[in-house]
């Protein structure tokens, strides 16, 4: 079982602050191909409107993986039991800014599909190592929700 932590933060006399913390208690699975696409298709299938910002509800009506990449990018990376997955950004010719992960030269894109009905490709070969987006590196609470609908059997709680 592992433990994934979310830490909120208040500013008190001029210094920020842990305050509380959201948990996740879930289980890995180890890193296989086999895996890789068991876990790609339990994300894909539990997307829904709810986990997106407002700026990409409009385009997923009609491209149900669009704007869902950050969010699941980062749930499969800590669903997949290794350190050799590497999260990666670039910017496509439309401007916008798609998330994956790679191990060397595998792509392990969860929203890949999502560029089959676009006017562009990935940004694959422009794409840099990048930190997750937030404060501290932090896990997205979208995330850490998408995890728990996906594993029942985990647990989402705060402290």
């Amino acid at each position: 079982m592992m433990i994934l932590e979310r830490k909120t933060y208040i500013k008190q006399d001029g210094e920020w602050i842990n305050d509380k913390s959201w948990f996740l208690e879930y289980e890995t699975y180890e890193y296989t191909t086999e895996n890789v696409q068991l876990v790609i298709k339990l994300i894909q299938n539990a997307l829904e409107p709810k986990f997106l910002s407002t700026q990409y509800r409009e385009e997923n009506k009609t491209n149900p993986l669009y704007g869902h990449c950050y969010h699941s990018t980062q749930a499969m990376s800590y669903f997949m039991n290794t350190d050799k997955l590497v999260s990666m950004s670039g910017v496509d010719e439309l401007g916008n800014t798609h998330w994956w992960l790679q191990d060397g030269d595998t792509i392990v894109d969860v929203t890949g599909e999502q560029y089959d009905s676009m006017s562009c490709d990935p940004p694959y070969d422009i794409g840099k190592p990048t930190k997750w987006y937030g404060w501290k590196n932090r896990p997205h609470k979208r995330s850490m929700t998408l995890m728990q609908k996906i594993q029942e059997s985990s647990s989402l709680y705060q402290t």
